[in-house]
């Protein structure tokens, strides 16, 4: 019997009612320290206030993976640190081109026994779809994974490496890819 996977997008009192499992999902694909989950879960119940939130679910028939996003702008965190350190870098017409009408994508984490079945690509491709930003950015670590080849493969490019968050211990990537994306992707894939 093949597995179905179903994409569902939910608004942000769904999601906060799936919340212990949405951060289940996250624990078991990014394996933090046990002591962030409560402040993940804090920041993620936050998220959810934020403008145009948007939240996908993939589901078979149980919640096996999610992404979601919201329009980011001036006074959220994320936005922010990462806006005032690319204008460092690359210059405030840079940032404006990149954050000044951005879909933020916080999260896309699939169930690590679900990986490897183009679940985390067409999550991205369906919280991309019909968005009115011009841009869609998200941060990722700087390294070789699987996640990174993934989001080059969709469209994203990088805007920054070697970012730290203040705070923060990991260096990460920041990437960029313009709206709408493109039907298919750098791999020949091609989605309805």
């Amino acid at each position: 019997m093949t597995e179905t996977t179903e994409l569902r997008r939910i608004g942000p009192d769904e999601f906060v009612e799936v919340l212990d499992t949405v951060l289940a999902i996250y624990t078991a694909a990014m394996r933090p320290p046990p002591d962030q989950l409560s402040g993940r879960l804090g920041i993620m119940r936050n998220h959810a206030t934020y403008p145009h939130f948007v939240c996908v679910l993939a589901e078979s028939p149980e919640i096996i993976g999610f992404a979601y996003g919201f329009h980011g702008m001036p006074g959220q965190w994320w936005h922010d640190i990462v806006a005032r350190s690319l204008t460092d870098r690359s210059g405030p017409a840079v940032t404006e081109e990149w954050f000044g009408d951005a879909l933020e994508i916080a999260e896309i984490h699939v169930l690590p026994g679900h990986q490897g079945r183009g679940i985390g690509r067409r999550l991205i491709h369906t919280i991309c779809e019909g968005r009115p930003e011009h841009t869609a950015v998200l941060s990722t670590h700087d390294a070789p994974t699987v996640a990174r080849r993934l989001y080059r493969d969709v469209g994203f490019t990088d805007l920054m490496t070697e970012f730290e968050f203040p705070g923060g211990r990991e260096i990460y990537a920041i990437a960029g890819t313009k709206l709408p994306l493109a039907s298919g992707d750098r791999t020949g894939r091609t989605y309805a």
